[in-house]
């Protein structure tokens, strides 16, 4: 590279030297050549007459202060200076920007037909030259200019004020928004839409107006949005007393954007795939996602908008905290069984994974290179984990009081996590000082646990050590202060009260040693421990269950999410046997015991329908290769399959008639409706795999009358590679070939494609009508469900899905590093495969740290992994 990127280090923060209370923007909008006119109203703060701005790929046409031409100012690569500056004035500065040319999607770019912007974490400096940082808060005035026949709708924050037309057949809408905000908060959307109408009343009494932008013909798709957009208001304000502050709250969703969606206040710009759905189009997964990341951009009005980032190092601030409270919210509306389920799913899978490879970092990172690196799970559903083990260490009304102070002492400024801590600190009482050390140390804790029952005295001890193995820049390793929630069972399944010195004790326990141990008084006989219930810290659990006493937690266990978790140490435990037996040349094997274990759970009629689903779901790949050292890749799917195949012979009367049991003639989202299919379906995956697979899967597909059981027949014809595949697909591209978002979902199944010839295919599909590269959700659909989720052909030791892989980040590193950033992960961890593969890889990491251009995102990556 012509220049070395260098990184920034939250250790040398410092206040900016000015502060900006007013900015009025004028949007003069043309594809090519858009013309921004910034008004700061700028006052010193710290002893400095020199003014430093970031900008990015804008043309600067002119810069006054107080009214006046300025010519003291010097361009920098990415920087305007200006000096000699009074210590207070107004500063109008105009630059050029060429929104059609923006491939990288950041600042202002057309999206099809429409204008709109992404700011987060970096991108306002692609508009004008500003003080692009979270902790410059300044009221906006946005006025958006365009041509009123092509552009009849000109968005922007707040609320509208004023409008009016000028000459040229070109009309002008001006907003202003009353709160104060960071420049990456800012959005503006111009273009032609159909809108979805509707408001809501606040429990003070306003009226707020809802108004949802899609493109034309999508209005039928857009009502689930708007009724997500409701219940997370409604939600809001009953759960955490938080009610809306505008009189207007919009939503537009577009089809070219990196993110899922974008908290701008007021306007959030979606991702076309969390606004979109109707039962022919999306699955009830969709419809799930919708609910859940309506409700989280809707949270951040209060945890990010109202209260924001200090720097970027303190991202988990609002990401975090806005996780656990969509995560609430999904549970509160759905079955907080399954959905806790799958939170876990997430955190044991990739996250844990990210823990584990060169890119490891504590939820308020240290250092960063390129901001757009650290949207990462650990920021967000770790930084969740970690605010929902304070909601267990304080209880709920705890974490309200905290939640409390917090807004009364942050309201309107831009804080840090230390904030955060503080609040709920004092607010409750409990002493937090250990517990920080989860925002500062990175990795995944192990927890080994050892018991034992002493029969005479009639106590019962638990041994509990923590570790945690170095990470890649972090080296030494501290006892944190760890939420251990337990339960103990007798043999007729009645919970044993927890007594220490003659009193009764909490289930939650604070392991805050390297080693502790746990005395429990009056236990009348051995013990069965349900231990981490509901994953009450996100840390690996090792402790020696017998067989039987995981089968004894599958049906005695009070708690589900503890049903679900001895599930799937069952499972884990057959697994890693039967890996170990692959490498020896021996077979897959299955105890009767077990499966009779999971055919008890298949036929419970007391449990919901999603939650069996859960627990008759094997972990995936990742997850499995995530318990290892060095990855076998062939030896964990051949396991995986195999087993799949052993509990569908097995399991095959039990399953055919839970199947057929399950069909439902009408299609609704109610969550007990949801339910059914996904454990109808879970039967259909097993069902493909025995003698009539292909025929029932045909069947579904051909009467299905809902997207949910399309795309599972497919997906069970795909992961079984039925006779049936190639019939299906080709029938659904006919019929949803015109339509992009739809098609996303055949280009997972053809990235996901088990078959040898499955990268051969992968290009083809490439030439699909509906596929663009340019198009971040085709291209993680296709190509990053390749990377992330067919591991066998990903990984075929000719080096072919490597050499793929680096083409196609070498293309992206120009068109859009965010995405290529993205996509890059699957290669970074190349350390924990054989040589051969490891040197393959490697290979493929050197040519892109040679290119001369390598961007900034990659660029971090890439180095970190080659140094590891």
């Amino acid at each position: 590279m012509a220049h070395t990127p260098q990184a920034k280090y939250r250790k040398d923060y410092q206040s900016p030297s000015h502060t900006i209370s007013d900015l009025d923007l004028t949007f003069d909008l043309h594809d090519k050549a858009t013309l921004v006119t910034a008004v700061s109203q700028v006052k010193q703060q710290l002893d400095s007459t020199t003014l430093n701005l970031e900008g990015d790929n804008v043309e600067l046409k002119s810069i006054s202060v107080n009214g006046e031409e300025w010519s003291d100012y010097t361009i920098h690569p990415a920087s305007l200076e200006i000096a000699n500056l009074p210590s207070e004035f107004e500063l109008v500065i105009v630059t050029l920007i060429d929104p059609e040319a923006n491939s990288a999607l950041e600042g202002l770019y057309k999206s099809g037909g429409a204008f709109c912007t992404q700011c987060e974490a970096e991108g306002f400096r692609r508009i004008t030259y500003y003080m692009d940082r979270p902790d410059v808060l300044a009221k906006f005035t946005t006025t958006v200019i365009a041509d009123k026949a092509q552009y009849p709708f000109l968005l922007s924050n707040g609320n509208r004020v004023d409008e009016g037309e000028v000459e040229g057949g070109r009309h002008w809408v001006k907003w202003q928004d009353p709160h104060p905000k960071p420049a990456y908060l800012f959005a503006l959307v111009a273009g032609d839409f159909d809108v979805l109408r509707d408001k809501y009343t606040t429990k003070s009494g306003r009226d707020v107006a809802l108004e949802i932008f899609v493109d034309k013909g999508n209005l039928d798709r857009a009502s689930h949005a708007m009724v997500s957009l409701i219940n997370s208001m409604k939600w809001d304000e009953e759960r955490f007393d938080l009610e809306y502050d505008l009189d207007i709250y919009m939503i537009v969703a577009v089809d070219f954007f990196n993110m899922g969606a974008m908290e701008n206040k007021g306007l959030n710009i979606f991702n076309s795939k969390f606004v979109l759905a109707n039962n022919q189009t999306a699955t009830d997964a969709d419809y799930l996602g919708i609910e859940a990341v309506i409700g989280h951009e809707y949270f951040h009005n209060w945890t990010g908008n109202r209260v924001t980032c200090r720097d970027w190092f303190q991202l988990s601030l609002k990401e975090g905290l806005t996780v656990f409270r969509d995560q609430e919210f999904s549970s509160d509306l759905g079955s907080r069984a399954v959905n806790r389920i799958g939170n876990v799913r997430t955190i044991r899978g990739p996250q844990f994974a990210e823990d584990a490879s060169p890119m490891s970092h504590p939820i308020r990172p240290e250092k960063v290179i390129e901001m757009n690196n650290f949207y990462t799970l650990t920021v967000y559903e770790k930084g969740s984990e970690v605010i929902r083990m304070m909601h267990t260490l304080l209880g709920e009304v705890g974490f309200q009081k905290g939640m409390k102070l917090y807004f009364e002492r942050h309201d309107g400024t831009a804080a840090t996590c230390e904030d955060f801590v503080a609040a709920m600190e004092q607010a409750s009482g409990v002493d937090l000082t250990q517990f920080r050390l989860w925002y500062s140390q990175s990795g995944t804790p192990t927890l080994r646990v050892e018991s034992d029952y002493d029969a005479e005295n009639k106590t019962y001890s638990l041994t509990v050590e923590q570790s945690t193995e170095a990470t890649h820049e972090q080296k030494e390793k501290q006892a944190l202060h760890i939420p251990f929630d337990i339960e103990l069972y007798s043999a007729s399944g009645e919970p044993i009260t927890l007594q220490c010195n003659g009193e009764k004790v909490h289930n939650v326990l604070d392991v805050k040693q390297d080693k502790q141990i746990f005395v429990f008084e009056n236990v009348t006989e051995q013990p069965i421990p349900s231990l981490l219930r509901e994953f009450s810290a996100p840390v690996k659990l090792e402790y020696d269950y017998s067989d039987d006493e995981l089968i004894f937690l599958m049906v005695n266990a009070r708690n589900e999410f503890a049903r679900w978790d001895a599930s799937q140490m069952l499972l884990g435990k057959y697994i890693r046997t039967n890996i170990d037996n692959i490498q020896q040349g021996k077979g897959v094997e299955l105890p009767e015991s077990v499966i009779d274990a999971f055919r008890g759970v298949l036929l419970n009629e007391e449990l919901e329908p999603a939650f069996i689903s859960e627990v008759l779901s094997l972990p995936n790949h990742n997850e499995v290769s995530g318990w290892f050292k060095q990855v076998d890749v062939d030896a964990i799917a051949t396991v995986l399959k195999e087993m799949k195949v052993t509990l569908a012979q097995n399991l095959n009367d039990e399953l055919s008639a839970t199947y057929h049991s399950l069909k439902q003639d009408e299609y609704t989202i109610e969550h007990a409706a949801i339910g059914k299919r996904s454990l109808r379906n879970t039967c259909l995956a097993f069902l493909a795999n025995n003698e009539n697979g292909d025929a029932l899967v045909v069947e579904q597909y051909n009467s299905s009358n809902n997207m949910t059981d399309t795309i599972a027949a497919m997906s069970a014809a795909n992961a079984a590679q039925l006779p049936c595949r190639e019939t299906l697909m080709q029938d659904y591209s006919d019929k949803w070939k015109h339509d992009g978002l739809v098609m996303d979902k055949w280009f997972a199944l053809q990235g996901m494609n088990p078959a040898s010839n499955a990268l051969d295919n992968i290009k083809v599909s490439m030439e699909h009508s509906a596929f663009s590269l340019k198009n971040p959700n085709r291209t993680r659909n296709l190509i990053g469900s390749f990377l992330n989720f067919n591991a066998v052909q990903f990984h075929a030791k000719s080096g072919e899905g490597y050499q793929f892989a680096g083409e196609i980040l070498r293309e992206l590193n120009s068109s859009n590093p965010q995405v290529a950033s993205r996509l890059i992960d699957p290669l970074l961890k190349y350390r924990r495969y054989d040589q051969q593969r490891q040197d393959l890889i490697k290979v493929e990491l050197e040519k892109l740290k040679a290119m001369d251009n390598l961007a900034k995102d990659l660029f971090e990556k890439v180095t970190k992994a080659l140094e590891a």
